[in-house]
């Protein structure tokens, strides 16, 4: 399934909703007492909300065109982000590579859906872009082992984890740089487990203006998928509908000389094949 949550554009006051893309249209899946998506998956899981598509997969759907895609989650208790988790990353940043996994946080603020545009804050010239792959968590989860973690994994979605890099280097936390309101993308839908058995097979692929500046495999994280379910588990307990951003690739802009950062009117795409293609376009903040 791919799950989407959305506004429809053809009421006169759009109201947030969620439902499962089926051919080009959207069907709905919202119930009273499961109104986003994230409720969903904690009342009634993949399986329950597989069984409520199967139910209405007849019905009319919204077209796709008349939606406007919110992020996936809109509403995630917890958004936990990897730094350096590709070796070629941690090289080209000339940082050492980490024993254990870098963790900071986001906020659900600082995402906007697929399409929507993303914005470049006026307090700094370093608006960098991020592609990643996004787990996205189905049940509770704690203290898990590595090898069950798949388990509790819903699907996986595109995240643009952009970086506002002078404001991330404030300190030695980077949460000031990640915050941004609206500066990072994620959607364009959540693709569930079953469609991705074997989320090392995947490749992350960051494009801007249409030129491929990022690209590497899944398998080459230093810290797995499983491992970062398993490890984040330990300390925290995951909930359905938590996200986890599973690191960025080499090719960002703040290693490539002169260094390349986003400008109003760019165009990022993360493009990971049998998950999706999330494109926002770059807008500076106070620019209509």
């Amino acid at each position: 399934m791919k799950l989407v949550s959305y506004l429809d554009r053809t009421r006169a006051v759009p109201q947030p909703s969620y439902g499962a893309v089926v051919g080009s249209s959207i069907i709905d899946l919202a119930v009273p007492i499961a109104k986003t998506l994230r409720e969903a998956l904690a009342l009634e899981g993949i399986d329950g909300i597989a069984q409520r598509l199967a139910e209405r997969e007849n019905e009319n759907g919204i077209p796709l065109s008349d939606a406007t895609l919110l992020p996936p989650i809109t509403d995630p208790q917890k958004i936990l982000c990897i730094g350096l988790n590709y070796l070629l990353h941690a090289q080209e940043a000339k940082l050492p590579v980490p024993e254990r996994p870098s963790v900071f946080v986001r906020f659900s603020s600082s995402f906007v859906g697929h399409r929507e545009p993303v914005v470049r804050p006026a307090e700094s010239e370093q608006f960098d872009y991020e592609a990643e792959l996004a787990v996205i968590i189905g049940r509770p989860a704690r203290r898990i082992k590595e090898e069950e973690a798949l388990q509790y994994v819903a699907g996986y979605s595109c995240i643009a984890e952009n970086s506002v890099r002078d404001w991330q280097r404030h300190s030695t936390q980077a949460t000031a740089g990640k915050n941004f309101v609206s500066s990072g993308g994620f959607g364009p839908w959540l693709v569930t487990q079953d469609e991705v058995p074997a989320p090392e097979e995947l490749t992350v692929l960051g494009r801007l203006n249409g030129e491929t500046v990022q690209r590497d495999w899944v398998s080459n994280m230093i810290f797995p998928v499983a491992r970062l379910v398993a490890y984040l588990s330990t300390f925290t307990e995951l909930m359905p509908g938590d996200v986890i951003a599973t690191g960025t690739p080499a090719g960002v802009g703040m290693s490539r000389q002169p260094p390349r950062y986003l400008r109003h009117g760019d165009v990022f795409e993360v493009a990971i094949k049998g998950v999706g293609e999330l494109c926002n376009t770059v807008r500076n903040e106070f620019q209509n």
